[in-house]
């Protein structure tokens, strides 16, 4: 009798690790005691049902049949009262989380303050990061411990809240204890104040979150002086070029005026034709320097906003014409052929005359400069819409796709090397851009490596204040460059005498200028 409990023990302890196991897969968790005990019985009375309803289906069905219908018949019912007994939701353990370590988790400081502003408790990540005067501050006014100067912004914020708004945001000076490292006697701490509210809308406590901002104001105040120093340095530069070019002028215009006196020999004849030569290379050396120098003048003025337009009505095919005319001669010695083509419907424009004539001949001089003999430059005037679209267009070497966003920068050159093959300043496209900025217009630039290059610009028909730069479009252009049928209103001959009459008032590239103008005349 001894050894059959010993067995039905062990039995026992067989079945319940077993169901130890299966409960732990299934659920996942800890197996609680009861759930061992009822899979245990419904083990052990499976099992008893798994000899008897066999053997009672026999007095119905064959043995050959009683045995496995039966057999299926508890398991079926095993398998289905397992699930009903197992499958009821299962309610996980509650972690229970005290108010206090949402507050002394969040960033920075937290403080909670009642409506007056004292200080009710003082928590936070970072509580231990700031200084004592503010971390020990519970049963205090908050308003006490910052500095003097800023009390009143704090307390602005704090009637900011008690007048019904949500929350409020503000900056205050804290002293801290000073050290050698940095040498600073009081942090910079943004407080953000959050309301709370009852249930009739007064305000009855403030939960407010510091953040230390120091280093975040020193970057701010660091930018603010390099830009500062920035703005001060280009406009000392500007004010340096306004005053060279301004001092160059005077002895420039002594040594144009003497040139053309000694060239025309109006107090004797000159000995040889070396010394004729040789005035006339101070005479040409003199007008390029001038025109660098009036073009850097102009490019101050522009940079530094006091480039004034002179705007009046003139008839926009005439400016073309001039420049033209102009740029003739310049053109001819190199063996490039120069055309314009203006529309006969082409109304007056409204805009800085002289300014028009410089962007012309900045842009066909640049033209010129780089298209090699046999080549073509090309300026059309047309209207479109209420703007007037000037095209300038040549035969060039062109310029890379890489170098067409540095162009129109002052001093920015597409060939910059020492041994560049053309002379230049830089200044041509830059001060081209500003004038056409001044006048509300836009510039373009198109231009493929020795297929030439077009630019395009449109200027309001109206004057500057018509403009309008959402309506502003670029024109399509073509590469190359056609030569265009052109019909001047002057015969060859008079451009050419009107080319060695310009050539000879030492009016070259970029220098368009009434000062300079008058001057030389």
């Amino acid at each position: 009798m001894r050894v059959l409990g010993n067995i039905a023990g062990k039995a026992v302890e067989v079945v319940d690790v077993t169901a130890e196991r299966w409960l732990a897969r299934l659920g996942g968790e800890v197996v609680r005691g009861a759930d061992i005990t009822l899979l245990r019985r419904m083990v052990l009375t499976a099992a008893v049902a798994l000899v008897t309803i066999p053997l009672g289906l026999t007095a119905l069905l064959r043995p050959v049949l009683a045995l496995p219908v039966g057999a299926a018949v508890v398991v079926a019912v095993f398998l289905i009262i397992s699930v009903i007994a197992f499958s009821r939701p299962r309610s996980l353990p509650q972690m229970v989380v005290s108010d206090d370590i949402y507050f002394d988790t969040c960033p920075g400081l937290m403080l909670s303050l009642d409506a007056q502003g004292q200080v009710l408790r003082v928590g936070g990540r970072d509580a231990q990061s700031f200084p004592s005067a503010i971390r020990d501050c519970a049963g205090v006014t908050l308003a006490e411990r910052v500095h003097v100067s800023d009390q009143i912004a704090l307390l602005q914020a704090f009637d900011m809240l008690r007048q019904g708004a949500s929350r409020a945001e503000t900056d205050v000076r804290v002293q801290k204890t000073s050290s050698v490292a940095d040498g600073r006697q009081f942090i910079l701490v943004r407080f953000d104040f959050t309301a709370i509210r009852n249930g009739e809308g007064n305000l009855v406590q403030v939960i407010a979150q510091a953040r230390d901002v120091s280093e975040y104001d020193a970057l701010r105040r660091e930018a603010e002086s390099r830009q500062e120093e920035a703005r001060s340095a280009h406009e000392t530069k500007s004010r340096f070029l306004a005053a060279v070019s301004h001092e160059l002028r005077t002895p420039l215009n002594a040594i144009l005026g003497f040139s053309d006196v000694l060239a025309g020999e109006y107090f004797g004849k000159l000995a040889n034709d070396r010394q004729r030569e040789y005035v006339g290379l101070i005479r040409q050396s003199g007008g390029h320097l001038l025109s660098v120098v009036t073009t850097m003048l102009d490019m101050s003025k522009i940079e530094a906003g006091r480039y004034e337009l002179l705007i009046e009505p003139f008839a926009a095919s005439e400016a073309v014409e001039t420049c033209r005319a102009m740029l003739d001669l310049q053109a001819r010695d190199k063996g490039i052929t120069l055309t314009a083509r203006v529309s006969r419907a082409l109304p007056e424009v409204l805009a800085d005359r002289r300014a028009l004539q410089q962007i012309l001949i900045n842009l066909a001089g640049n033209a010129i400069k780089f298209t090699d003999r046999g080549g073509v430059v090309s300026m059309d005037a047309s209207l479109r819409g209420q703007d007037l679209v000037i095209t300038v267009s040549d035969t060039g070497i062109g310029i890379a796709a890489e170098k067409l966003g540095t162009l129109g920068q002052p001093f920015t050159q597409v060939d910059n090397s020492y041994n560049r093959n053309y002379e230049g300043t830089g200044l041509g496209l830059a001060l081209v851009k500003g004038l056409v900025a001044l006048h509300r217009g836009t510039f373009a630039i198109a231009s493929r490596p020795g297929e030439g290059t077009v630019v395009t610009i449109t200027l309001p028909m109206g004057g500057p204040d018509t403009a309008d730069a959402e309506d502003a479009m670029v024109e399509t252009v073509e590469f190359p460059p056609r030569l265009k049928t052109v019909q001047l209103k002057n015969s060859d001959e008079k451009a050419m005498m009107e080319g060695t009459a310009m050539e000879r008032s030492g009016i070259q590239l970029g220098c368009a200028n009434d000062h300079a103008e008058a001057k030389i005349a």
